[in-house]
């Protein structure tokens, strides 16, 4: 139900680009994190930017149980002047967002001559550092227009470089000369892993042209080349030299409690969420935050959360590592500061995202340390056994000696309970392989779903000439396919699938990365593609690869 208060939530404010061109439009979305019947008053930018469409979007998520809602304005605006500006304050209710800063730069004049299509690239630094991120944007401009387009992303040659998409294609509308055009940008993150130099060649637009109301022949229109060095790794702070190499423009490090962590009872498992987010890392690259070993405290690892979101200053990676955490005897222990040193890649500098220490209240009785439970390092799964902690010290206290037995009893008949169960389900599934096959291939039905999808895309952008649609679908596929084992590269897939496939798919590697710029036949790797279906073989398929192979293996 919508309500017309702001009770919960601020509002935020953004844009999708920190830097336009005078006469290029951008979209600033507004965001509240509540529902709410509210208008914002977007009259207040009318003075410095031309106001175009307005869309209303919500979004409904589920965070540790909770719903959380939210609302979204997206306004298209168009800057009236040149320089730094100042997005003012976003009024709504009794809340407002702070201002966004946006800087506008001159207009890129089109090319004499090749005034109704020309493409543009651009990369955001020169100078980095290894595993640092490097925006490449590439932009082509149409003011006719075109059939049968193709864009052909460049190649890389030198120091070897990752490359991820960052966000989704983005089409808008600017003014160049006196003359409209419609522009699609696509923003390509790059990740050098070793230093030295990185040269990327032109990206390459082919299509044909409308003109005076006829098709021309096919044309191909180029961008610029880009040369970029990467540095070394620096040496680590002096006060972490054990520091994880971390480049970013930006690290937040934050926590939240399943429970105040004033309000803990002694034997019961209070759950602490610690989030680490980089802006331009992906979230593989993010170090676990580990708590360190606290007195008094029992503390068990569950397997972190990673995601990634995609924001103007590129890809944010996120990863999520949650605790159990279990207070062994009533009484205050404090929890140490945690720290994670990162590199600024624009300042050039060490710093430290902290959290910062505090105090745990906990209540009731002392209890023993649990014996046989498996610590934070090593998952149950693995059915690794720790030996129990020192015991508690004795208490002059009768009553508590007495409730201290009877739970140990209690843990001792669970613990007999347990042996019986995991017994009974040993002989079970001893006894009817069968049906645990049938379970399993129940359950990895929905990956062959979602593998089939894939594969139809794959050979889609692949009749389309799109390389990074290949790439993406065929990446994820292997994400699939492989789990944590997944290939990271066109090559890495190629060294595990057997012919024609490897064969096309090292093609496409070699014309996107290759130093031979080698050319890449889209329609024969769909063709390749066709002859792949994503079947369920009968056999036994282990409990840690329930997925079976796509194919013969590469030999």
């Amino acid at each position: 139900m919508l309500v017309s208060s702001l009770a919960q939530g601020a509002v935020t404010a953004r844009v999708d680009r920190p830097t336009v061109d005078l006469n290029e439009s951008f979209t600033l979305e507004v965001t509240v994190d509540s529902n709410t019947d509210l208008e914002p008053d977007f009259t207040i930018l009318q003075e410095d930017f031309y106001v175009g469409q307005v869309s209303k979007m919500s979004n409904a998520s589920i965070y540790n149980g909770d719903v959380r809602r939210s609302l979204t304005w997206a306004v298209a605006l168009m800057p009236k002047t040149l320089g730094e500006q100042y997005i003012p304050a976003i009024t709504l209710g009794d809340e407002q967002s702070a201002p966004v800063r946006i800087v506008v730069n001159e207009p890129v004049n089109a090319p004499p001559g090749e005034a109704d299509v020309f493409v543009t690239s651009e990369v955001d630094l020169e100078e980095t550092y290894v595993q640092a991120q490097i925006l490449y944007r590439i932009r082509i401009y149409r003011a006719v227009a075109t059939r049968q387009p193709a864009l052909r992303e460049p190649t890389i040659t030198g120091a070897e470089t990752l490359a991820e998409l960052s966000g989704d294609e983005r089409q808008y509308e600017a003014v160049l000369n006196g003359r409209a055009y419609n522009v699609i940008e696509r923003v390509i993150a790059l990740y050098p892993q070793e230093s030295g130099e990185i040269q990327i060649s032109p990206a390459r637009f082919e299509a044909r042209v409308l003109r005076d109301g006829r098709i021309t022949g096919r044309k191909v229109f180029e961008s610029q080349t880009h040369t970029i060095n990467v540095l070394p790794i620096p040496a680590p702070p002096a006060d972490y030299p054990d520091a994880t190499w971390l480049p970013a423009r930006d690290v937040q490090l934050s926590d939240d409690w399943s429970r105040p962590p004033e309000e803990m009872e002694a034997g019961e498992p209070v759950t602490r969420h610690v989030t680490l987010s980089a802006l331009g890392q992906i979230e593989t690259q993010l170090p676990a935050v580990e708590l360190p070993e606290v007195a008094g405290l029992n503390v068990y690892t569950d397997k972190p959360d990673l995601g990634r979101t995609h924001e103007a200053g590129g890809i944010r990676g996120v990863r999520k590592d949650q605790y159990a955490i279990i207070g062994l005897a009533g009484g205050d222990i404090e929890l140490p500061e945690l720290n994670v040193p990162w590199w600024d890649i624009e300042a050039a500098e060490w710093k430290v995202a902290s959290l910062p220490a505090r105090t745990l209240t906990i209540k009731g009785a002392p209890i023993a340390p649990v014996a046989g439970v498996p610590t934070q390092q090593e998952p149950a799964a693995q059915g690794a056994v720790e030996p129990a902690g020192p015991g508690m010290a004795n208490s002059s206290n009768e009553e508590a000696l007495a409730a201290i037995g009877t739970w140990q009893r209690a843990t001792e008949i669970l613990a007999i309970l347990w042996l019986l169960t995991l017994a009974a389900w040993w002989w079970t599934s001893r006894s009817r392989p069968g049906q645990r096959r049938e379970a399993r291939e129940e359950k990895a039905q929905p990956i062959h779903k979602q593998q089939t999808a894939l594969l139809k895309a794959a050979r889609k952008a692949a009749a389309a000439g799109d390389a990074a649609g290949v790439r993406n679908a065929v990446l994820e596929w292997g994400r699939l396919q492989w789990h944590g084992a997944a290939p990271r590269s066109i090559g890495e897939f190629a060294d595990r699938v057997a012919s024609p496939l490897s064969d096309e798919l090292r093609k496409l590697s070699a014309a996107s990365y290759g130093k031979g710029g080698a050319s890449w036949d889209g329609a024969a790797l769909a063709a390749a593609l066709r002859t792949v279906s994503v079947v369920e073989r009968e056999r036994d398929v282990a409990a840690d690869d329930p997925l079976p192979p796509l194919m013969p293996p590469a030999v």
